[in-house]
């Protein structure tokens, strides 16, 4: 096959609709790079169109809408030839899931300081969640702040030097100290219950800065009615809790000051020490009963869907690179200007139809890749990455021989692509292949330009990541090639006004050559990571390598 300069293949870019200007090609082989241009900004917005009407009601798992979707999915990797590689020989992996829910008038709040008792009002000044271990439990106990509730020795942090609170509650401020790497500061945001569980710690309290305004109690409650879900095992024993934990609640901020009335420094000079980046711990001197009663709602018959391209190498063929977006959205629920449809067009019928696109790129090269590719649509991640982490801790191939995971999720295709943001690039080898491609496709590398958004920890790569796989998360960068537009600020909005409600649908000004960029970008990294010898590896020393990998680091 003759080879096609980047001058050329810009003109053929250009005619078919979708201009990219390529960089050098480096190691791109010939037929990778004939193929990608080949990606069709149409077919996306098609696959995004179905998956995001309003027949499927906003694809929330258990429910009819998923089915169509899933059924839609599984007659795409149909027509792409690709083989099942779920269960029994299907594209189907069960996923047991369920909710729990607080029994609200089952449950309550108390703090007790001075020897008085100060009753506390369900919803509007805290909230209690739900605990799947335990139908009812009652905790009473002294409480101790320890600032952000977070241990993170190598960055010579830690909010519990020096204080004891074996058979405590402990109080802590939502997030972690800015002065940390953006995917660290996401990690150890997300971790307080299991890093207080570590210090024998028996209940939570959690609160938010007076200036966070997505974590207010007002705008928490009605989520917190919404319930929990887990995925359970053969056992019914559900996954991700924390069964030592008898009481966990969240505050209002103004709620939050009542605790600190007999402390020994005051809520606002501790709040001054958590915007410093100080570690900070000290008892606040009073008590706090946490009575909650947990009611089983519903089990709810999940599933992932599996596929497979199989790989060509002799040996390589047995190891695997996995695409995954989340298929599912949030249903049916609160009517906001008229509408009470969640489609998820964006979030993520958006990667959905990405990975399919991608797929097509994969089936057109006239020879399949040395290592097979699978492609997962999991379910559940609107409920905390159910379906991601079924599918990591009980893949329907080997584990050991997962090598890298592409996970695509609202990747923000509202402006051109001229930069990205590879959340998890710097973490493991697969630098090496981002790189090559962004430098092939002529796009940027941009560091996280909202690192308060914990972004890292808010999606299925890090299901894998937890197994030790290296991951990554894609998403565009903030440069908009319009002064005008600022990208960062657009993204930010969209967060604060379309995010999440029932606006997330195909009425919103999608970028679909962008699109199909971002698909030229999932192909050419996976491609290059299942053409090339040796595996994925951590970064020596990397902090997620070192805390979930158990494989070879490079040097």
């Amino acid at each position: 096959m003759h080879s096609i300069t980047p001058t050329l293949l810009s003109i053929c870019l250009t005619l078919c609709g979708l201009h990219v200007s390529f960089g050098q090609s480096g190691t791109i082989p010939t037929d990778a790079q004939q193929v990608v241009k080949t990606a069709r900004p149409e077919a996306i917005e098609n696959h995004m169109r179905i998956l995001a009407n309003d027949s499927l009601k906003g694809r929330k798992p258990g429910t009819r809408g998923f089915a169509m979707a899933a059924d839609y999915v599984v007659s795409q990797f149909k027509a792409l030839g690709l083989q099942p590689a779920g269960e029994n020989k299907s594209f189907r992996q069960a996923v047991p899931l369920r909710r729990w829910q607080t029994n609200e008038l089952g449950s309550a709040m108390t703090l007790v300081a001075n020897g008085r008792e100060q009753s506390l009002h369900y919803g509007k000044q805290f909230i209690l969640n739900p605990n799947p271990d335990h139908a009812t439990s009652d905790v009473s106990a002294p409480v101790v702040f320890v600032g952000y509730g977070v241990s993170a020795p190598e960055l010579d942090y830690d909010d519990y030097t020096g204080i004891d609170v074996k058979g405590k509650i402990v109080a802590y401020l939502n997030g972690a100290p800015a002065s940390f790497p953006s995917n660290q500061r996401a990690y150890y945001s997300s971790s307080k219950a299991e890093n207080a569980v570590a210090h024998g710690a028996v209940g939570t309290i959690a609160f938010s800065m007076p200036t966070d305004l997505r974590n207010r109690i007002e705008t928490a409650a009605p989520r917190n009615r919404q319930g929990i879900y887990r995925w359970v095992d053969k056992q019914g024993k559900p996954q991700r809790t924390y069964p030592a934990i008898k009481g966990s609640a969240s505050l209002g901020d103004s709620t939050a000051r009542l605790l600190f009335a007999n402390a020994p420094t005051s809520f606002s000079d501790a709040i001054k020490q958590a915007n410093r980046n100080r570690p900070q711990a000290f008892p606040l001197n009073v008590s706090v009963r946490m009575q909650t009663q947990t009611d089983l709602v519903e089990d709810v018959a999940g599933f992932n869907l599996v596929s497979l391209l199989p790989g060509t190498d002799p040996v390589l063929k047995n190891e695997y690179v996995v695409y995954v977006a989340h298929l599912d959205h949030l249903g049916i629920g609160r009517s906001v200007k008229g509408d009470s449809i969640y489609n998820g067009a964006h979030d993520n019928a958006s990667g959905v139809a990405i990975n399919l696109e991608t797929a097509r790129l994969f089936t057109a090269l006239p020879k399949a890749p040395r290592r097979s590719v699978l492609f997962v649509c999991v379910t559940g991640e609107e409920m905390g990455l159910l379906g991601s982490d079924y599918f990591a801790s009980n893949p329907t191939v080997p584990k050991d021989k997962i090598v890298a995971n592409l996970t695509l999720d609202m990747p923000f295709f509202f402006h051109p692509l001229l930069d990205i943001v590879p959340y998890g690039a710097e973490h493991s080898s697969l630098n090496k292949e981002v790189k090559q491609a962004a430098s092939f496709l002529g796009v940027e590398i941009s560091p996280d330009p909202i690192p308060e958004q914990t972004v890292f920890m808010r999606s299925d790569h890090f299901s894998f990541v937890r197994q030790g796989i290296p991951a990554l998360f894609i998403k565009s960068g903030s440069q908009t090639g319009n002064p005008a537009l600022d990208g960062t600020k657009l993204n930010l909005d969209w967060r604060a006004s379309i995010y999440h409600s029932p606006q997330d649908d195909m009425n919103q000004p999608f970028d679909f050559k962008s699109a199909a960029k971002h698909a030229q970008l999932q192909f050419l990294v996976g491609y290059l990571t299942a053409q090339d010898d040796q595996r994925p590896t951590w970064n020596k020393g990397d902090f997620f390598g070192t805390k979930f990998g158990k494989r070879e680091v490079v040097k």
